[in-house]
């Protein structure tokens, strides 16, 4: 693939990211392919339909959140409460409400192979970081990575413009109450 169109595919996977987090998965793909600056062909000749594209932003943020558990686990021995906290921060700027709206789109039967083991290696890593957590007391000893994950995309959810408005902070505040709560 020729630069320029590499560059254009990931526009376009990077602002679908940003609207599905934003606007949920059943945003235009005219909107999309405008907010990446590119026609609406240029989005099919890269995602022959919404459901490639999906796929393709769900992989992005499953393949992101795997190297932030590798970085989380390589640094949680030296410092865990620092390392956990820089972690699910790192999960809450990930958009995993982009993935949980991504995802809910889609039944599990739907899913693509591809997609289907990615999201295993990836929940993989995260409970390899939770033993870790769990081992520093950080976690309770009974929560999985699938509930762990789940939980940070529910809480980052695109939200309606009026509990925006009204609760600018909700997520920051929410994150601070779901770490004390998994504490053991």
């Amino acid at each position: 693939m020729r630069a320029d169109a590499a560059r254009r595919r990931q526009a376009i996977v990077r602002e679908a990211r940003h609207l599905f987090a934003a606007h949920g998965s059943d945003i235009a793909l005219e909107s999309v392919a405008e907010a990446a600056g590119v026609g609406i062909a240029t989005l099919y000749r890269n995602f022959d339909s919404r459901a490639a594209l999906v796929d393709e932003v769900v992989l992005t943020i499953l393949r992101d959140m795997q190297q932030a558990a590798t970085e989380a686990l390589d640094s949680i021995a030296a410092s865990p409460e620092t390392a956990w906290a820089a972690y699910v921060q790192r999960l809450v700027e990930l958009d995993l409400g982009a993935l949980s709206e991504a995802l809910g789109e889609f039944v599990a039967d739907e899913m693509s192979g591809v997609v289907r083991r990615e999201q295993e290696r990836t929940l993989t890593g995260v409970e390899d970081l939770l033993d870790a957590a769990r081992t520093a007391e950080l976690v309770r000893p009974d929560l999985t990575a699938l509930e762990f994950v789940l939980l940070i995309g529910m809480v980052t959810r695109p939200q309606p413009e009026p509990i925006r408005a009204a609760a600018p902070d909700l997520v920051p505040r929410l994150i601070s109450i779901v770490l004390a709560g998994m504490r053991p």
